[in-house]
């Protein structure tokens, strides 16, 4: 992100296709914001949260605030309501395309709504901005993805719920499935592209690669040994892998393995990498190469 991490105050947008890990980067960052103290709410529209899994992830569930509406502007009142007491820090909404109108919810279901849910959310983003903005909560919407009709040229991609949102976001994340992990014939977790489309805070158009390890959620041990070979903190010799003159294992897998075991050697590494590219200095060094 070039900033630091997602500001605080701010509309974030988080979109993708199905499965490619919204909900598990959504409740990593929640479990990142309850590390540091702060109070996180999670509007689940979709009703889909699975309690069992953000615990996996280490989200204090005891601690999280959960709301299940029914309608699309009961969700939104509650987030606004949310952002206005000044007593959360984070306040997630998963998904937009779940936020129903409650004129479609009481009508047939072949009745037409005609850019009811846009008009809601424009409504809601006006009334939000401000509001989030003085009590410094920091507001994530989750969407999906959905196709315009007739794109014969360009994107026909496009994100529900009308332009509104594109517009009041900082930050919007367009997350990715690029492939996947395999144990043999098994496939245990997902490769992971995210790329800041739209940032108000640094340069955007960055991207990142990951990896989402199923039941797990981010591969943190791979991400250890990607950048410490990137920036020369861990020797990559064929296909061993040293840290200090140690081999640490042949092969990624088994050097993510002895990372997971050895928890101390992987928070020293943690800790090495963030003093590099945390740094001011060295993050502008970075973004010039």
């Amino acid at each position: 992100l070039g900033a630091g991490g997602l500001p605080m105050g701010r509309i974030v947008e988080i979109f993708g296709p199905e499965s490619s890990g919204k909900t598990t980067l959504t409740l990593e960052l929640i479990a990142a914001a309850q590390r540091e103290g702060k109070t996180c709410a999670f509007i689940d529209a979709e009703h889909a949260l699975d309690p069992v899994y953000a615990k996996k992830l280490g989200v204090n569930i005891d601690e999280l605030l959960v709301s299940q509406p029914d309608t699309g502007e009961q969700a939104l009142e509650i987030c606004d309501a949310l952002a206005r007491s000044g007593a959360v820090d984070v306040i997630v909404v998963d998904s937009v395309a779940a936020l129903t109108p409650k004129a479609e919810i009481e009508g047939e279901m072949g009745d037409s709504h005609m850019g009811l849910q846009a008009r809601m959310l424009s409504q809601a983003m006006r009334k939000l901005t401000g509001n989030l903005k003085q009590s410094n909560c920091m507001c994530i919407f989750i969407n999906q993805i959905r196709m315009k009709i007739g794109v014969m040229f360009g994107n026909p991609e496009t994100t529900t719920g009308g332009n509104a949102l594109k517009f009041y976001a900082s930050v919007r994340l367009d997350i990715r499935r690029t492939g996947a992990i395999k144990e043999g014939e098994e496939v245990v977790g997902n490769e992971t592209r995210i790329k800041v489309v739209k940032n108000k805070i640094a340069a955007p158009f960055k991207e990142a690669n990951t990896q989402i390890m199923y039941g797990q959620g981010f591969n943190r041990e791979g991400e250890l040994i990607d950048l410490g070979v990137k920036h020369k903190m861990v020797e990559k010799s064929g296909a061993w892998y040293s840290y200090n003159g140690d081999k640490i294992g042949q092969g990624k897998a088994n050097a993510c393995k002895y990372l997971k075991e050895n928890p101390e050697i992987a928070k020293t590494l943690d800790k090495k990498l963030r003093e590099m590219l945390l740094n001011p200095e060295n993050m502008q060094l970075i973004a010039e190469t």
